[in-house]
């Protein structure tokens, strides 16, 4: 009897500490900015196409991307990327679910913007 309870103790044990430590393997990191020319032009300038996924398990929302200088001269939706100063947010806010979850949107410019998540907030269950 002793013996179970420690065998069902240590796997308690592991299934928690994994847990944690998965958790905190999850950051803004995880959020991955891939940018391709799409051959299109918009307003006279090349157009881009934005692909970011989280590859984290856990959902990430609050994502703020460093987007310095961007313009864009063709509309994006603001549901999807909204600017603020410096800051872009995405997805309103929003939740990026789980694995490999991605948001696109396109963007024409004279060259690509250096995007690069700065913040997001992770939450696990």
């Amino acid at each position: 009897m002793a013996g179970i309870f420690k065998l069902l103790s240590l796997v308690l044990f592991v299934a928690l500490m994994s847990k944690v430590t998965y958790q905190q393997g999850c950051d803004i990191r995880n959020i991955k900015i891939a940018q391709v020319a799409t051959g299109s032009k918009a307003g006279g300038k090349p157009e881009w196409k934005v692909t970011i996924t989280n590859d984290c398990k856990c959902t990430q929302t609050q994502i703020k991307l460093s987007c310095s200088g961007f313009q864009s001269a063709e509309p994006v939706d603001p549901s999807i990327l909204s600017k603020n100063g410096d800051v872009c947010l995405l997805v309103n806010g929003g939740p990026i679910f789980g694995f490999q979850t991605t948001v696109t949107f396109n963007y024409a410019a004279d060259s690509q913007c250096p995007f690069k998540p700065v913040d997001s907030i992770v939450s696990c269950s």
